[in-house]
């Protein structure tokens, strides 16, 4: 019974051993010259402070769903298309991506209306 789980072990193993084995490598043969600049707080764009629980501006909360919604869109929007072109999709697919194109759209204007994609 076990002997089955042999091809899933052996494919588990070589994941780990590859990703070792790059990980290493770019430890050992990369150059590592550290300096001020590398060595700088990037994720958010401003220096790291004593209080981990500071308040973020809700523009930075409201950019990144933002960018999500209309992300998610065009990843539902693409296999939708070459579906269309091949012939899968018929008028109900259709008719259902115009509907949900329909609800972005007037998401998109609603943000707009208000004011969420203005930035100073």
């Amino acid at each position: 019974m076990l002997l089955q789980y042999l091809p899933i072990a052996l494919l588990l193993a070589v994941g780990v051993a590859i990703g070792a084995i790059a990980i290493l490598a770019g430890r050992f043969i990369g150059p590592n010259r550290p300096d001020k600049q590398k060595n700088a707080p990037y994720e958010c764009g401003f220096e790291a402070f004593e209080d981990a629980r500071m308040k973020f501006d809700v523009r930075y909360y409201l950019v990144a769903i933002l960018f999500i919604i209309f992300d998610l869109e065009v990843a539902f929007l693409f296999p939708w298309a070459v579906g269309l072109k091949q012939g899968l999709v018929g008028g109900f697919g259709f008719l259902a991506m115009m509907l949900f194109l329909g609800l972005l759209v007037v998401g998109f204007i609603y943000e707009w209306k208000k004011g969420a994609l203005e930035w100073e």
